[in-house]
């Protein structure tokens, strides 16, 4: 996921075919980071369309798209934004460029100040990251004001003040692809050192030559691409390495001629799709979330060579993309995406680290009483020393430290360590008495070490969920589980629903005492095989008793991976004879949701859903059956199903 200069070329072309001539009518300052422009179009402007420009300079999230949504504004507009209303309001946008395939991009505007010249201002948005800026200048490339102040104590090399004069942050260390025209010029870029890279000057440099470390090596074909051009970011790296056939991992050491003819090609290419505007926006999901977005289709991807690359990419999920036409809006659904991703995220942190102590804690209790019971093994020695000792009793002599008597059953010889106070048969009581106290501690354990293991998985089954969830209600269903488990301490109106306390109404009845009413149910994850049969899966626990004990239809089966936490799989018939190839697909979709997702390949068990029952007072999720069959299923399968 990267704002590169591709992108950013994308968008100063789709700016300058909407917003070139066009008249700035309003300028806000939602944030204290972002500023919105509403303009008429030229075109349109006796009509009153408007369009409005976001640019955003925050750290996290640098944004510039065309946007149809509105945003409040202080009631006291900043500084800043009232130096851009006396510059630029009313101006005319004259010009929108982009240095270089620098993450830049320069809006010129004509406005007439109060002595009636015409002036020539330039707002310039840098789209870097946390060095994200949006800032005024004048004909003179002078700074009149920016959203983020940079004095020199932050930055030796460039100060951002008004005053100062406006230059590009230095990027002398990184070659401008568009100059590439062959082989050679791209050896000799790629290959280049500078004074900046060997000792950077300043925070920035520092940065970009950490974020090199962090996305790949400089010494390889990846990381000197990335590193070395202007513009490119690590996965469109990756992708010129495998639209010119090399492995992207290869050290530029052992990269031939051919190969660097190879990577100019694909590199001259690329740029003459940018230079004449061929560009074609797509979100890539992995599985069902989004997680990269391009201006170029990204080959690697949708080839299946690149999961590898993708960051945060799972085995047997399968890349998908989404085309737009408009740049813009694609930015405006990937962030949304993301951002309700990243907001189901946080929410579930507390619980996820709830949930990870207890069942530490959980799995702590369970090696202790294995342990213990492990102890207890020991109990028929014991019970043996004893019933010799009984028999052979006229045979051990008094005062006598250890005897050895021979085991009547095996023949055997046995040496029995005694009590030089205590007479045989006083010794053979004692080792009864141990006998009897192991015996007593390995029937409790047989018991408790099984409630423990239900419990140990029925809490990695929550874990999962918390990974699974996408919805706020999973959430609060999850949530409500632990609740009802007594994990956590509810809230009193969580408490209120799940005891359904009495209280006294009038006249001395008892009335059910009313609280919120619940959410409304989250829906399971529902796929169809390929030969059009539903499979739903469920994320949480919740959902699979919905699943498994809702509606059932008569010919219709269940999944589950065979003893180790995972979702219920339900696997819909449709009256008539089901083909082997949905059974393996359903299968697939029960190993991949479950923990042995990692394996690769997992046991399931399947039968028909009829069979399936849940013990009185079980735990959500927790069910039992005593016929079934069984398959292992590859987890790869599912990926085209997901």
């Amino acid at each position: 996921m990267a704002f590169d200069g591709i992108t950013v070329a994308c968008l100063v072309r789709e700016f300058a075919k909407v917003l070139t001539d066009a008249r700035i009518a309003k300028i806000a300052q939602p944030e204290a980071d972002e500023l919105l422009l509403t303009c008429k179009t030229a075109s349109d402007e006796s009509r009153g369309r408007q369009v409005k420009l976001l640019l955003s300079s925050h750290a996290a999230l640098p944004m510039a798209r065309l946007t149809e949504e509105s945003r409040p504004s202080p009631m006291q507009a900043p500084s800043f934004c009232m130096l851009l209303r006396k510059h630029l309001e009313n101006g005319r946008i004259v010009k929108i460029s982009q240095p270089s395939l620098e993450r830049v991009i320069r809006f010129d505007i004509t406005h007439y100040d109060e002595m009636g010249d015409l002036r020539t201002r330039t707002l310039v948005i840098e789209l870097m990251g946390k060095h994200s800026n949006i800032i005024l200048i004048d004909e003179n490339d002078v700074i009149l004001d920016a959203i983020k102040h940079v004095s020199a104590s932050v930055s030796s090399v460039r100060e951002v003040l008004p005053g100062r004069s406006y230059f590009l942050p230095d990027t002398r260390h990184k070659k401008n692809p568009f100059e590439i025209t062959d082989g050679r010029s791209l050896a000799a870029a790629l290959t280049q050192t500078s004074a900046q890279e060997e000792a950077p000057a300043d925070e920035a440099a520092k940065a970009k030559r950490r974020s090199t470390h962090r996305d790949g090596n400089a010494g390889d074909v990846h990381g000197a691409l990335y590193a070395h051009l202007t513009g490119l970011s690590p996965v469109l790296a990756t992708e010129l390495a495998y639209r010119a056939h090399t492995d992207p991992s290869t050290h530029l050491s052992v990269l031939g001629n051919a190969k660097y003819e190879d990577l100019a090609f694909a590199l001259r290419e690329l740029m003459k799709d940018v230079r004449e505007g061929r560009f074609s926006p797509r979100i890539y999901d992995k599985g069902r979330l989004a997680f990269e977005f391009s201006a170029v289709p990204l080959t690697h991807l949708e080839d299946g060579g690149g999961d590898a690359a993708a960051p945060g990419s799972e085995a047997g999920q399968k890349t998908g993309f989404r085309e737009y036409e408009d740049m813009s809006f694609l930015l405006a659904d990937f962030y949304a995406e993301k951002a309700v991703q990243s907001r189901i995220r946080n929410k579930s942190a507390d619980l996820r680290a709830q949930v990870q102590t207890i069942l530490a804690r959980c799995a702590r209790k369970y090696d202790l009483q294995m342990q213990q019971m492990k102890d207890t093994e020991k109990k028929e020695k014991y019970r043996l020393r004893g019933e010799l000792l009984t028999a052979y009793a006229h045979e051990v002599p008094a005062g006598a430290k250890e005897v050895v008597l021979t085991d009547y059953n095996t023949g055997e010889k046995v040496k029995i360590p005694l009590e030089e106070s205590l007479s045989a048969t006083e010794n053979a009581q004692k080792n009864f008495d141990r006998y009897q106290r192991m015996k007593r501690t390995y029937e409790n354990l047989s018991s408790l070490t099984k409630e423990v293991h239900e419990e140990l998985e029925h809490l990695q089954s929550i874990r999962m969920a918390l990974d699974l969830a996408t919805e706020e209600g999973e959430l609060s269903e999850i949530r409500r589980e632990l609740v009802e488990g007594g994990y956590l301490r509810g809230k009193a109106e969580e408490r209120k629903q799940i005891s359904g306390k009495q209280t006294k109404g009038r006249g001395g009845k008892e009335t059910r005492q009313k609280g919120p009413a619940r959410a409304e149910k989250s829906a399971p994850l529902h796929f169809v095989t390929s030969d059009g049969y539903d499979v739903y899966v469920g994320k949480n626990n919740d959902q699979n008793d919905r699943l498994t004990f809702g509606d059932r239809g008569k010919d219709d089966w269940w999944f589950h991976a065979k003893q180790i936490p995972g979702s219920h799989v339900i696997l819909r018939g449709k009256g008539e004879e089901i083909p082997d190839r949905a059974f393996e697909e359903a299968a697939a979709l029960a190993a991949y949701y479950s923990t042995g997702r990692e394996n690769g390949k997992v046991e399931v068990d399947y039968t028909e859903l009829k069979n399936v029952k849940k013990p009185a007072k079980a735990k959500p999720g927790f069910v039992v059956y005593y016929t079934n069959y069984s398959m292992v299923a590859d987890v790869k399968n599912a990926a085209n199903l997901i």
